[in-house]
């Protein structure tokens, strides 16, 4: 049984994140890769939409100027042939405050030929905004 693509790009997002080893996580990505991160762009410059390799490994670089992964727990998977969901829960440290920061995401991915072509990541940008703040976000009580 050949290993799932969804174990090697992890493994290549991460090195790359952590440790600036960008070739393995390139080597992986279409060059046609559609990639969305859904959340407050205005908060998070990384978020939002981007398309075509270059900018997906830009948007890379980027998060890894801000955060360092310190451990991620996958809570829920399933794994087709070339698609993968994930329910990830990640404990990061913000690197300009040195602020942990806990977070829970859903990654949806898609394989062509063993590269990425295709990733939507769903963040609870609610309880990620809390710990950016700081403090608690008061909302009206609706019910």
């Amino acid at each position: 049984m050949t290993e799932h693509n969804l174990w090697r790009f992890s493994r290549a997002l991460h090195r790359a994140l952590n440790e600036g080893r960008d070739q393995e996580l390139a080597d992986m990505i279409d060059e046609d890769i559609d990639w969305a991160m859904y959340g407050p762009i205005e908060m998070f410059p990384f978020f939002g939409a981007r398309h075509g390799k270059a900018a997906v490994l830009d948007v890379c670089r980027q998060i890894a100027d801000n955060i360092r992964i310190h451990r991620f727990d996958r809570e829920a998977i399933m794994l087709g042939v070339d698609t993968s969901a994930s329910m990830i829960r990640y404990s990061l440290t913000a690197l300009d405050t040195n602020k942990p920061i806990s977070l829970r995401m859903a990654q949806f991915a898609q394989f062509r030929h063993g590269k990425l072509v295709n990733m939507r990541i769903l963040i609870d940008t609610f309880d990620l905004v809390e710990q950016a703040l700081g403090q608690p976000i008061a909302l009206p009580r609706i019910a």
